[in-house]
């Protein structure tokens, strides 16, 4: 299954710029997508990119979504991000920020080259949210910033030192965090050791949504959250997308109360018909919105060995 094409960000939504189109939105009404096509256009993306700047009133501007940029998995995304912090001093009201918005036929997402994206962070300290495509050449060190309120790092296989740089920041004020954590064989090296300081409760103050997705160890991700600190202030869990079987769920339903949360979403999983009605009996009656969509079946009746991410490629 491959993702989409963001359709919002920062609740706008998104537009492709298009240079000299007619009857575009004002500069703060959308989420302005500046992208090119590496095998049809023949500009760069820092000309597109330009255009951007000359025809939409950059200082209007809330939310940048970047796309593709080139050969984006032989260009380093350092280079549009570059890009952008250089006209930081016109980009006055900038509050969001994706980087790599890319969709299969573009790039797979263990193919978009990152690099360092705490640079953003650094260079425009009105961020409030900050997302990321792509796991190759991910560097996020230890960083702080007062102001960012949402964080996404979608991956198909997030490597141990970003995960571990991401719980070593300062974010007083992060209230989402989602992270894709994927599978081994696309550098998704992260074990439930690397998730202890998140899930004590001690990082993040204002956290009150948290997704752990996408991942081939969905199952020890589900025991560890479910006797975890962090989850009491909680008001939505997102363990979707990854490879949840029923000893999973039975590991959450076991632990401690999950009626305080407004939704949990376990869609894309492997629990069996007896466990969804375990999880939605125990959970819905208390106004718990529960996400069981998309049940799966293992590759080749391989039973848990079959089970697979949604994304990993």
């Amino acid at each position: 299954m491959s993702v989409d094409h963001l359709h919002e960000l920062l609740g706008l939504p998104a537009v492709d710029f298009e240079s000299g189109a007619a009857g575009r939105p004002a500069a703060d009404a959308a989420a302005w997508r500046v992208r090119i096509d590496a095998y049809e256009d023949e500009g760069t993306w820092e000309e597109e990119f330009n255009a951007f700047l000359d025809e939409v009133d950059p200082a209007g501007v809330r939310a940048l979504i970047i796309g593709q940029w080139g050969e984006s998995y032989e260009e380093k995304s350092s280079y549009p991000i570059g890009l952008v912090i250089a006209a930081a001093d016109r980009l006055t009201s900038l509050e969001a920020v994706f980087v790599g918005d890319l969709t299969m036929e573009e790039a797979e997402i263990s193919w978009i080259e990152q690099s360092d994206v705490t640079a953003l962070l650094a260079a425009f300290p009105r961020l409030v949210e900050l997302g990321v495509r792509g796991g190759s050449e991910l560097v996020f060190p230890a960083t702080k910033h007062e102001r960012l309120r949402s964080l996404t790092i979608e991956t198909g296989g997030l490597p141990r030192e970003v995960v571990r740089g991401v719980l070593d920041s300062e974010l007083p004020a992060l209230e989402r965090l989602e992270l894709w954590l994927g599978v081994s064989a696309y550098g998704g090296d992260a074990q439930v050791s690397d998730l202890a300081p998140l899930l004590s409760g001690t990082r993040f103050p204002a956290l009150r949504h948290l997704g752990l997705r996408n991942s081939e160890i969905q199952n020890e991700i589900a025991a560890a959250v479910a006797s975890a600190p962090l989850v009491a202030r909680l008001h939505t869990l997102d363990l979707s997308c990854g490879t949840l079987g029923d000893e999973g769920a039975a590991s959450l339903l076991e632990g401690q109360p999950l009626t305080h949360l407004d939704a949990l979403d376990l869609h894309h999983h492997f629990l069996t018909e007896p466990m969804e009605r375990r999880v939605t009996e125990a959970l819905e009656p208390h106004g718990v919105r529960v996400d069981l969509s998309e049940r799966c079946e293992p590759w080749d009746n391989r039973g848990p060995a079959g089970r697979y991410v949604t994304v990993s490629e």
